[in-house]
């Protein structure tokens, strides 16, 4: 079938009718990506194929999605600069997707706005866009002078930055606003109900072990939202990739770090969502930091129940494959499970042709680890890679894992943090809800 398109932008008469005509091709372009999952592979990155997990007994829901974006991984292309060719690339999820134009939308599990955070300098939030061109030709934003892009994912695109006045390099998220309302991933959420919670969490964070949101830059009078975000190269992904195989002494260093990291969100009621390689980034020095966070939750109290498995397929826990409610600390700790199983063997333990195969990998096959590997690492492999959530090693106890603290003593918990478990407690209001749903995604 071909479709002729004809540049009918300049005939007044029927502009209107050919702006229309673009937005519901990228409506149809949306759903039709979503049905065309038997033949994509199983990719552990986050450029995935649009599909969701379940019960390979079950017919599978024909969209079905919660899309995401990375810094280092997702697709290329360049998303927001040519609007007639833009679609969605999303990922894995168990919510459906609903393509609509209502932008009302409930925001549960959202941090409260007089929240207490653990940041010493907070967020800075600026509310006026000015774009112009620096004497090179290059964009500017404000500030910031425009390098080069990084990556395309599926609500935007990341692209390297620089501050005019010191130099220094960022990595800056850009969302397309009215696009997010759009796209629904559950029958109460749109799209921008994740980027709201990412920025909410990612304000109330500090840690060494976490990707540091600088800056938010939402003018209401602009569809675009920019997170500046330090910028950091590498990924622990693109140097398994490199090497096949990383070393058991980098891998209990970086996998230190990721622990941290992880034990920190823990503790302040936050689930990550999708713990992988390629989330996790690389500073000079080699300390590893946690990015990411467009499907994290925060919880009340240790209320860590979660419905809806956002995560990639090889990274995801058998218990988010069955349809049911699930705890979301210990998907996350299955996730550093296959995490450390991907930086020593060089490969997922549990992978299909396809991806309702790894699901029923996931679900039923034994984990095989290579005989060669250390005694005690395979001790903590097995742990972390228990199918029964209950019995699964919590992280204190992979934290003084024998392999673990080998070499370079236990792992440092932050004493220094500036607030108080008892002090984020989170709530769900109307009030808020609807405060965060009617402006133009201003985040306090």
């Amino acid at each position: 079938m071909k479709i002729w398109l004809m540049d009918l932008s300049g005939i007044p008469s029927i502009k209107n009718r050919w702006e229309s005509f673009l937005s519901f091709l990228d409506s149809f372009l949306l759903a039709m990506s979503s049905l065309l999952y038997s033949n994509m592979d199983c990719h552990t990155g986050c450029c995935n194929s649009c599909i969701v997990f379940q019960n390979p007994e079950k017919p599978m829901n024909p969209i079905n999605h919660l899309s995401n974006i990375c810094q280092e991984c997702t697709m290329n292309g360049d998303y927001l600069e040519d609007d007639g060719d833009s679609v969605f690339y999303v990922k894995v999820s168990s919510g459906t997707c609903f393509v609509c134009e209502d932008s009302k939308q409930s925001t549960p599990h959202m941090p409260r706005k007089n929240r207490v955070s653990c940041r010493k300098i907070p967020v800075r939030e600026t509310t006026s866009v000015n774009c112009t061109k620096h004497v090179n030709g290059k964009k500017v934003i404000n500030q910031y002078v425009r390098e080069r892009k990084i990556s395309r994912g599926s609500y935007g695109k990341v692209v390297l930055y620089r501050n005019n006045n010191n130099g220094m390099p960022y990595a800056v998220k850009v969302f397309y606003k009215s696009r997010l309302r759009k796209v629904r991933v559950a029958p109460s959420e749109t799209a921008m109900t994740n980027v709201l919670r990412e920025v909410s969490i990612m304000k109330m964070l500090e840690h060494p072990n976490i990707v540091n949101l600088v800056e938010i830059i939402d003018d209401p009078k602009s569809d675009y939202l920019y997170m500046v975000l330090e910028y950091l190269e590498g990924t622990i992904g693109g140097i398994s990739e490199t090497l096949r195989q990383i070393d058991e002494t980098t891998a209990r260093r970086y996998f230190k770090d990721i622990i941290a990291g992880v034990i920190y969100l823990h503790t302040h009621n936050i689930v990550h969502g999708d713990i992988k390689p390629d989330n996790l980034l690389l500073a000079r020095g080699g300390r590893v930091k946690i990015g990411d966070f467009s499907v994290s939750h925060a919880f009340k109290d240790d209320n860590d129940e979660l419905w809806r498995c956002p995560g990639t397929p090889a990274f995801t826990a058998p218990e988010c494959c069955l349809d049911r409610v699930y705890h979301g600390k210990a998907a996350d700790t299955w996730a550093i499970g296959v995490t450390l199983y991907y930086m020593v063997v060089g490969c997922c333990p549990f992978i299909g042709d396809n991806i309702p195969d790894t699901y029923n990998e996931i679900l039923n096959s034994p984990l095989s680890i290579p005989e060669e590997l250390d005694p005690e690492l395979k001790d903590l492999l097995q742990g972390l890679l228990c199918k029964d959530p209950m019995r699964r090693t919590s992280l204190d106890v992979v934290a003084e894992h024998p392999w673990v603290v080998r070499e370079g003593g236990p792992i440092p918990r932050e004493s220094s943090c500036s607030c108080k478990q008892s002090c984020l407690q989170l709530e769900g209001s109307m009030h808020e809800i609807n405060y965060y749903c009617d402006s133009e995604i201003t985040i306090s």
